[in-house]
């Protein structure tokens, strides 16, 4: 898909029965549509499985876009459907709250990791599971309105319709879901207040000793920081904003499987 052509463009052609363009509609969504299930869902696999089904149901569900609205907020509005139906994954089944998180913070430093401004893929690896597990704290429908309206940015207008909700009721889920991020990451983290102890440095040795980070097998991580850096990065937006910005600074590395000619053969085989 060249820069110049829109999603909704190779979207016409590919409802016209154009598998190229078919194809380039699929790896044209497969980043977003990644992105908030990777963060709805915390494992990378669990992740994967759901993107290719709601790519799947893109695909299959085309022909009802009416070219009113972006594609991409159609795209996350299959993908919301999706995962508000998904049965309950392991990890929800923990039942995780911002209480158990913070005993679990408290009970995972060490001094023995790296130092504030040594850079280190782990430490990267830990701070992007770290937000993963406070999205995990919130319920499903205060967790997706947080991820499509706070990290992933999109529109207030767009966000209430990819949920499904009317604009008021999206406002009152991304106030709640702001207050419990925000009092979570001002009383336990360290990159948003000097008073927090958390310290993802300080989080590296026992997660690799707990196996919840594998220095020879990252599940998120694809770039190496060191705390100070990103602290330094935080800090720069106001107090109200930081809590989000640990998030934003978190950007897990996107999925390297090859859905589209999987998706669209499966589909299409006659045209394979």
């Amino acid at each position: 898909m060249s820069d110049s052509t829109t999603v909704e463009e190779v979207a016409q052609r590919a409802v016209t029965g154009d598998r190229q363009a078919l194809e380039a509609l699929v790896r044209a969504v497969q980043p977003d549509i990644y992105a908030l299930a990777l963060r709805m869902l915390w494992n990378r696999e669990d992740a994967e499985d759901a993107t290719q089904e709601i790519l799947v149901r893109v695909v299959t569900q085309l022909s009802s876009f009416d070219f009113r609205s972006r594609l991409k907020t159609w795209s996350y509005r299959v993908a919301v459907n999706h995962l508000l139906d998904r049965k309950r994954s392991a990890v929800e089944r923990m039942n995780l709250n911002f209480v158990g998180l913070s005993e679990d913070l408290a009970e995972g430093l060490a001094s023995d990791g790296p130092g504030e401004n040594e850079r280190s893929i782990l430490i990267e690896e830990v701070k992007i599971g770290c937000t993963l597990a406070m999205l995990q704290c919130l319920d499903r429908p205060h967790r997706l309105a947080y991820i499509l309206g706070e990290i992933l940015d999109l529109p207030g207008a767009e966000a209430a319709e990819a949920l499904g909700v009317d604009p008021s009721v999206l406002r009152k889920r991304l106030e709640r879901a702001r207050n419990a991020i925000h009092a979570f990451t001002r009383s336990y983290c360290g990159l948003v207040s000097d008073d927090a102890a958390c310290r993802c440095n300080r989080r590296v040795a026992a997660a690799v000793r707990l196996g919840r980070a594998h220095p020879d097998a990252l599940e998120f991580a694809d770039r190496a920081v060191s705390f100070e850096e990103v602290r330094t990065a935080v800090r720069r937006a106001g107090e109200a904003r930081r809590a989000l910005e640990v998030h934003r600074t978190s950007r897990p590395r996107e999925s390297s499987v090859e859905l589209a000619r999987r998706i669209v053969a499966a589909i299409d085989p006659d045209r394979g």
